[in-house]
């Protein structure tokens, strides 16, 4: 499979399931995905970018070696919301090294409060606070504050999100 040719052919679930389904658990494929996704060229970052997530949900250790490049490229400023969606989407299925873990909260708090932000990324990011409260239980209280705060301006996917974890307190 010629990947980038297949990657720009259409922008659809099954031509995200086709190009998992290529990955596969192989970590050579999945680095050629990446190789991609750190492309600068508009369409082949974002349409990467889906079939990336959801080749880390099956396989997280995939990401390992390349968390470093990941982070740089959420830290960017406007990058395409598909990808900041896509790359918030997967930090909820591995285990973020503690090195970035400062950093990581510092984005989610951002986002998870940007009035801009998409739905799908403000809900993310407060997956992965959550799971980063049980290793910083002093967090707790901001990540409740926003919840609360925010709900009733919000998507329904951060009000189910938020509740779930409110139910928690």
């Amino acid at each position: 499979m010629n990947l980038r040719e297949q990657i720009l052919k259409e922008h659809s679930r099954e031509n995200c399931d086709a190009i998992v389904s290529w990955v596969g658990n192989n970590q050579k494929r999945f680095d050629e995905l990446f190789s991609l996704f750190t492309n600068d060229e508009y369409r082949v970052l974002q349409r990467s970018s889906w079939p990336l997530s959801y080749c880390v949900e099956a396989h997280p250790t995939f990401i390992k070696k390349h968390f470093a490049i990941l982070f740089n490229k959420i830290k960017r400023p406007n990058i395409p919301d598909a990808v900041k969606r896509n790359t918030l989407r997967l930090l909820q299925f591995v285990t973020i090294p503690e090195k970035y873990h400062g950093e990581v909260m510092n984005i989610c708090f951002e986002l998870s409060q940007s009035m801009q932000e998409k739905p799908a990324a403000k809900m993310f990011c407060l997956v992965i606070l959550e799971k980063l409260s049980k290793l910083y239980p002093e967090i707790k209280p901001e990540l409740f504050l926003i919840i609360e705060t925010q709900m009733p301006y919000e998507s329904i996917a951060f009000k189910n999100r938020g509740k779930k974890i409110l139910a928690k307190k």
